[in-house]
């Protein structure tokens, strides 16, 4: 059975800091915590799952990540701006540093206007320009005239924009300079958006929100307050704090801006997707800042962490709140969304800012796809970083509209429900929340050439505005049947914080892919010597068909993986028992314990040789496991070369080296560890037999078994068969203490076995991809070792 809660995630008090957010997956008590937080050859295209969830700038993450046309708003299409007569509203500058604000009235033939002189702070010869405005498209956008500016509210009655027309200083007070506009509901209001177009804004360089109020009833799930200037949940940027982890900006204040400017981008004539086939992924799960953060990566201390360090990497893709206790960490991992259309901006070179991180991450995409990689989002659509009732953070959603944003208790005062683990739960499957997930995702194709998504706790989607589970939720159903995410790939964490375990059963219109939990517990389990596990460990080998032999449904839309961000790395599931957490500030109490590691005879670092063999020939056994089942294999960065966070499995708050890639570690590696995790993949990239696209029949395998029922057999082995040309594949796995003398089947006829795998042996031994000639009916696989033959000519 999957952990209760398959992701700790931080309750939060703390969230009250912008610099720190939270996240994270497995179990954990009452207060969940969030974990989330050289050139070597080349080997195969690989999939990207960029851990950089999408915060915009509110967090920390692989990226700094609407209500559309709904049944319920009334849109209208033209882009222009419609005038109007009379502004009745009024037009006020919110200037603390006492800066004169004049209204001049202007009218025009069948229309009126409100002009604003600038504040003395700004440009004098600006003025700025008001009319109604239209309701379509949401956010900020250019049209002939001025910049239109639309923003949901259902239960608003007072809507006011506010436009920061000076680029910030890091110095300057957060609200100094600001101009506001109040909309009027009779003429700026259709349906429930509220509208304005602003003519003489500038095209960049401009910041806005909104200050928003309404009833005051929070038992009726409003949390309206107009003292905060709040952020446009569509706003395409977002400028906030332009350094990671800059512990004298944690006040930052996020705000939209846009930049029509430079908006448009060159991809390059001879650009295209690489649009590799389902079955043939293997996925790299990363942190961009993680990636290249550390010295050790070499590049200049303005590259490090960012976009443009990725590209410098590229060719190493291997892979074709408590507030006291944790001052002192930053949430790396993110996985506590601000906004879900803007790229983090933090993770600009140089602190270039929103503008400059949009472009680099294109630049990134561009690179990754002329590489043959694809890149997948990890997207987070569960919660945001606006935390609980108790110690709300108030930065967006909470503000504008509560009661639709959020799924809220109405027979409990109107209390946020907490499916996530993180104080709010999104009310994903209302009409203008779904259309909010679905604008965004498309934006991220449209204009950022994402090849995929993988849901965080995806089963929050699968829940109705009170909590229920829905069978047919709505949002996944659409997101499975959009036209413009047709090509994506779409694969789902199934589970979230309350218990709704849907691995195998998530809703998937023969379309989402998912994270297999199921596998990761079963591969540990048998691969670290556990009896009983033989059956499971087959099934798990062979595609999960027991999960996933429904309907239209195939293996690769099981996604394995033995290791996530979330959780111990390889290394430290073969070198801890318990999990090591103290770091975290929590005393312990983050972080699963129900881990299914083993450290092969002593807890953590060790010179003992005979445990450090032990613990090279298990990892290798887990990755070779991985690697030959059918299914989508996904891997975590840094277990390449054996990475360590010594046995800390929560540690989404470290931006230190228990995180970030180490690059003279993998340069130190490269010809033992690192050798073998390449050429495995590229033997799996070379073989269709180990990634085919239907489930295996009898006819495809032949199991060397007839001692299924033996609870203490700790022993596999098996024959792929590959019929058009006769290379068959033997793989034999030895869980046991003791050798285990297996016989050979015979070969293919003009056929001969080659060993290319013996996890028992040394590099460059332990894989010799054109294999090596082996004879003899018998084969003495070593205790707790694992090998591979070839049938070849």
């Amino acid at each position: 059975m999957e952990r209760a809660v398959d992701r700790t995630r931080v309750r939060n008090s703390w969230v009250r800091s912008p610099l720190i957010e939270v996240g994270s997956p497995l179990s954990l008590p009452a207060r969940a915590q969030r974990r989330r937080g050289a050139k070597a050859p080349t080997l195969i295209r690989l999939v990207f799952l960029l851990l950089l969830l999408l915060l915009s700038d509110g967090t920390s993450a692989r990226y700094e990540q609407s209500p559309g046309n709904t049944g319920l708003l009334l849109l209208l299409p033209s882009e222009q701006c419609e005038p109007w007569p009379p502004f009745p509203s009024g037009v006020r500058s919110s200037d603390f540093a006492a800066c004169d604000t004049a209204k001049v009235c202007c009218r025009h033939v069948g229309e009126g206007v409100v002009e604003e002189k600038a504040p003395q702070m700004l440009d004098m010869s600006l003025s700025l320009k008001y009319s109604t405005g239209k309701a379509y498209p949401l956010g900020a956008s250019e049209v002939e005239g001025g910049v239109n500016l639309a923003i949901f509210s259902q239960h608003a009655f007072s809507v006011t924009l506010c436009l920061l027309l000076s680029d910030r200083e890091d110095n300057e007070e957060p609200d100094s300079g600001i101009i506001e506009v109040e909309l009027d509901p009779q003429r700026n209001k259709t349906g429930d958006i509220w509208h304005i177009c602003v003519e003489g804004l500038p095209s960049s360089g401009v910041l806005y929100g909104y200050r928003i109020d309404g009833p005051r009833r929070w038992e009726q799930g409003h949390r309206f307050d107009s003292s905060i200037i709040l952020l446009d949940p569509y706003a395409k940027l977002v400028s906030g704090r332009k350094f990671f982890g800059d512990t004298n900006d944690k006040s930052s204040k996020f705000l939209g801006t846009f930049d029509f400017v430079c908006s448009s981008f060159d991809w390059g004539p001879d650009y295209k997707l690489p649009n590799i086939p389902e079955a043939d992924l293997v996925i790299y799960e990363m942190n961009v800042r993680a990636f290249t953060a550390d010295e050790s990566s070499g590049l200049d201390g303005d590259i490090r962490g960012s976009y443009l360090g990725v590209i410098d990497k590229v060719g190493s893709l291997w892979f074709g709140r408590y507030p006291n206790p944790r001052d002192h960490m930053v949430n790396t991992w993110g996985y506590s969304t601000l906004n879900f259309f803007a790229p983090m901006s933090r993770y600009a070179s140089a602190g270039g800012g929103p503008s400059a991180a949009s472009q680099e991450f294109k630049q990134m995409v561009k690179a990754l796809h002329n590489a043959g990689i694809e890149v997948i989002l990890d997207v987070v659509y569960n919660h945001t970083n606006e935390a609980d009732d108790k110690d709300p953070y108030t930065t967006s959603f909470r503000g504008i509209d509560n009661k639709v944003y959020y799924m809220v208790d109405l027979n409990n005062n109107a209390q946020l429900l907490n499916f996530s683990g993180c104080g709010n739960t999104l009310n994903c499957n209302h009409p203008v929340v779904m259309e909010l997930i679905l604008d965004s995702l498309r934006h991220w194709v449209k204009e950022y050439h994402i090849d995929g998504f993988r849901f965080d706790l995806a089963s929050v989607l699968c829940r109705g505005s009170d909590g229920s589970p829905l069978n047919a939720p709505p949002v996944v159903k659409a997101i499975a049947k959009d036209a413009i995410l047709s090509r994506c790939k779409i694969i789902a964490e199934p589970w979230d914080c309350a218990g709704l375990y849907l691995v195998g059963r998530f809703p998937n219109w023969d379309r989402w892919a998912e994270w297999n939990g199921k596998y990761r517990d079963d591969i540990r389990k048998f691969i670290k010597g556990d009896p009983g596990m033989k059956g499971a460990f087959a099934t798990r080998l062979s595609g999960s068909s027991d999960l996933y032999q429904v309907n239209k449904r195939k293996p690769y839309h099981s996604v394995n993986f033995v290791i996530a961000h979330d959780g111990f790395t390889l290394y430290d599931l073969v070198s801890y028992n318990n999990k090591h957490n103290d770091a975290n500030g929590e005393h312990g109490r983050d972080g699963s314990n129900d881990n299914f590691s083993w450290n092969c005879g002593f807890e953590g670092e060790t010179d003992d040789i005979n445990i450090v063999s032990l613990r090279s020939r298990q990892m290798k056994n887990f990755h070779m496991a991985l690697m030959i089942s059918q299914g989508t294999p996904m891997m975590l960065m840094g277990d390449e070369y054996g990475h360590t966070r010594y046995g800390n499995n929560n540690s989404y708050g470290h931006d230190t080296a228990i995180n970030h890639f180490q690059w003279g570690q993998l340069e130190a590696r490269k010809n033992g560890h690192f050798r073998f995790f390449s050429e495995m993949i590229k033997f799996r990239h070379k073989h269709p037999v180990l990634h085919q696209d239907k489930f295996l029949t009898k006819h495809d395998v032949t199991w060397h078994e007839d001692s299924w029922e033996n609870h203490d057999s700790k022993f596999l082995a098996f024959t792929l068969h590959e019929r058009k040309f006769g290379g068959d594949i033997y793989l034999a796995f030895n869980a046991h203490h003791y050798v285990v003398e297996a016989i050979i089947p015979s070969p293919p006829h003009m056929r001969r076995w080659h060993r290319v795998v013996d996890t028992n042996l040394q590099s460059p031994n332990d894989i010799v991809p054109e294999g090596v000639p082996f004879s003899g009916p018998r084969y003495k696989i070593a205790p707790n070792s694992s090998i591979l033959l070839e049938a070849k000519p």
